[in-house]
């Protein structure tokens, strides 16, 4: 059997190491994590089932670290990408401090866009492949002022970004067998979000995410929500509301509200 080759960022646990558990039966592995020593222990695990496994340890918060990944993916042979390394960054803007506003943004959001862009051309060469990009329910979260989610804006602006990257890349590779999805995944019981004052009964496992993922793609999702019962439906509204946004933006005049009295008067 011909086993596709995975790259999987944040590989060495929660999510990222959900998904290569889920894909060692057919999958060889590129596996990327920040941290040297439990990434190792996954690779042993993946090559125990069978699996080859390179490793690569990189922070994808760095330009270096981004480019040593994006230099493995110009070799051109990787066919499913999942982008899931993140980190919370939960704080008010005001209290970020200055130096971390980049390596925020560039590992929830630049690095994503940058791996998928180096990804690409070995996928279109073979017209073939998959990209997974993990966002997050926050990035629907902007107007929420509900008390009990953490302080985002850095985190969600990232993370939205994303979603928007990885829908229009969608309709970009329309006609090819490129599929492309992104993963929003609310509250997952990983160290990832100790410290954002979340529950654990509140929490779904790394493992229903990953289930979830793998499923809406096979289901031709796009955007894959694994919480969200009515999804389908819930996902048109708001696609057609963002159609009523930009339909009815898009004119040359202005807007009543925005007219001089004597100028709305005239119309």
């Amino acid at each position: 059997m011909t086993r596709a080759l995975a790259l999987i960022t944040g590989a060495a646990s929660g999510i990222g190491r959900a998904y290569a558990r889920r894909l060692a039966s057919a999958h060889d592995f590129v596996l990327v994590d920040l941290r040297a020593e439990p990434l190792a222990d996954v690779a042993d695990e993946l090559r125990q089932a069978g699996a080859a496994v390179e490793s690569l340890a990189a922070d994808l918060s760095t330009q270096d670290g981004i480019a040593k990944v994006t230099g493995r993916l110009a070799k051109g042979d990787v066919r499913l990408l999942i982008s899931n390394a993140g980190a919370g960054g939960y704080a008010r803007l005001a209290d970020v401090a200055p130096e971390d506003v980049a390596p925020v943004l560039t590992l929830n959001g630049v690095a994503h866009i940058q791996l998928v862009h180096a990804a690409l051309p070995g996928m279109l060469a073979a017209d073939a492949g998959t990209i997974v990009t993990v966002a997050s329910l926050l990035a629907f979260s902007a107007a929420q002022t509900n008390e009990g989610i953490p302080h985002r804006t850095l985190y969600a602006a990232a993370k939205a970004s994303l979603v928007a990257f990885t829908r229009t890349l969608a309709v970009e590779l329309a006609g090819t067998n490129i599929r492309t999805q992104v993963l929003c995944p609310s509250v997952v019981a990983t160290e990832f979000n100790h410290g954002a004052g979340f529950d654990a009964p509140i929490a779904m496992t790394a493992e229903d995410v990953a289930q979830a993922g793998l499923t809406g793609l096979s289901l031709g999702e796009t955007v894959c929500i694994p919480g969200l019962e009515d999804q389908a439906a819930v996902l048109e509204a708001f696609a057609a509301a963002e159609t009523a946004v930009l339909n009815g933006g898009f004119r040359p005049a202005l807007a009543a509200r925005y007219r001089q009295p004597e100028e709305a008067s005239d119309r």
